[in-house]
């Protein structure tokens, strides 16, 4: 199937697709700073980058979008209907990488918090979630 945008078009849409400083990363922030939570940006000493740290609960958190991650039975993990080989081998290896991440963070004593993108939809759920990881009431 031909894709309905053209190439240029295509990658100045991709292109605007950031990796850090999401809107969705900037809710779960702000709410936990709001918390009384304290915590570190994108270290790039722990395996993956973790989008948040915080060393004083020994916890990283990593916001996903549910595309790019592929949150299981989620509206917005949709497959792409052009080019469906490159996309699946894009979604396995993102996949795999976040899993052997999240292994080595686990295994050098890190908790490992995995907030989707969906979640940060709904405050008082995703609220609640957070206070509950991080045992405040």
């Amino acid at each position: 199937m031909a894709d309905i945008v053209t190439r240029e078009k295509r990658s100045q849409m991709m292109s605007g697709i950031r990796s850090k400083n999401t809107k969705p990363e900037i809710i779960v922030r702000s709410m936990l700073h709001s918390m009384g939570l304290r915590f570190r940006l994108h270290s790039k000493e722990l395996p993956g980058s973790p989008d948040i740290v915080l060393p004083k609960h020994r916890a990283v958190v990593f916001v996903h979008g549910c595309f790019w991650h592929r949150h299981e039975n989620c509206k917005y993990a949709y497959n792409p209907k052009s080019r469906i080989d490159f996309w699946q081998n894009k979604f396995f290896s993102n996949q795999e990488r976040d899993r052997l991440n999240q292994k080595s963070l686990k295994s050098d004593g890190w908790r490992v918090i995995v907030i989707w993108e969906c979640e940060t939809k709904h405050c008082e759920k995703l609220e609640r979630k957070l206070k509950r990881l991080f045992c405040l009431k």
